[in-house]
């Protein structure tokens, strides 16, 4: 039993009729025949009574129509997956970023993906920064990342799609939390909470090099895995954070307050990053959308 077969079944049993079912098929009448015929070979029954009058179902055949409809409606429905899957309308893409710092970003590229191709499937993967979205990338475990760098990495593609500054985050009764600007100098003494050195967060590699620059190294009392455990510690009086403009931006501040640095800091970049050899149809057009919802920044 295959899908001509089973077609072509379905043909004669709703035409009651050889010839109108061979016409609507576009198949010559004998071919058609000798197809009913071998079904009624393979399934060991006859489908039809035949007379030169009329074309009935058997109870085997009308056994059969149900079977028949949803085995060429799940052939119909794969041979669709596939050619969306082929175009790209359909597919999965594994998206990396880190945290509040890319929500904005990583929510309205996923708002619009969703809209212009609803069934591609985005698989978010929160919490991953710089060096680790590089290796998942060159290893095949993600697909598309938003991490910060100072400069562009080497083996992937990528595009910057954002310029962020470094701010201060102080809980509301610290004695800095009403100055307009603070300088690396100023924190000398002060207890820090940063993200831990082996995930390689830009921001933090920033604000050790500042406190270098300062002449002191600082007081880490606590490592956090997220900007917003990070800021939820501050504002638990365990100690300072040196975060990004943006990552605040879409945080709860309560009992926290932020603080622009007077130092010009280096700006942290971020960058949208993918496989230079990666082929899949589904990405292509993510990256299509990316450059429209998130342009690349001069």
């Amino acid at each position: 039993m295959d899908f001509i077969q089973l077609e072509v079944f379905r043909a004669v049993a709703q035409e009651l009729h050889f010839g109108r079912a061979a016409e609507r098929l576009r198949l010559a009448q004998p071919y058609l025949s000798r197809t009913i015929r071998a079904l009624e070979a393979d399934l060991g029954a006859p489908l039809f009574d035949r007379t030169t009058r009329r074309v009935e179902l058997t109870p085997a055949g009308r056994a059969l129509m149900n079977p028949a409809a949803e085995i060429l409606a799940l052939s119909e429905q794969a041979r669709a997956e596939v050619e969306a899957a082929y175009r790209g309308d359909s597919g999965r893409v594994r998206f990396s970023f880190a945290g509040p710092s890319s929500q904005s970003m990583v929510g309205l590229l996923a708002r619009t993906v969703r809209e212009r191709f609803g069934r591609i499937n985005l698989v978010f993967r929160p919490g991953r920064y710089g060096p680790v979205v590089v290796r998942e990338l060159l290893e095949k475990s993600t697909d598309l990342a938003i991490a910060r760098f100072e400069h562009a990495p080497v083996g992937v593609a990528s595009r910057l799609v954002a310029r962020e500054r470094g701010v201060l985050a102080v809980p509301s009764a610290h004695p800095l939390a009403g100055a307009a600007a603070v300088s690396f100098a100023d924190l000398r003494g002060e207890s820090f909470i940063a993200l831990p050195e082996a995930a390689g967060s830009a921001v933090r590699a920033m604000f050790v090099a500042g406190c270098h620059a300062a002449g002191f190294a600082p007081n880490l009392v606590q490592t956090a895995p997220d900007s917003w455990t990070c800021v939820a510690l501050v504002a638990a009086g365990v100690g300072l954070h040196v975060t990004t403009d943006s990552a605040v931006e879409h945080m709860a501040l309560d009992s926290v307050q932020v603080v622009p640095f007077a130092e010009e800091t280096t700006p942290i970049s971020g960058y949208l990053l993918w496989r230079r050899d990666d082929s899949d149809p589904a990405l292509a057009k993510v990256l299509v959308v990316s450059e429209l919802v998130l342009p690349t920044v001069a």
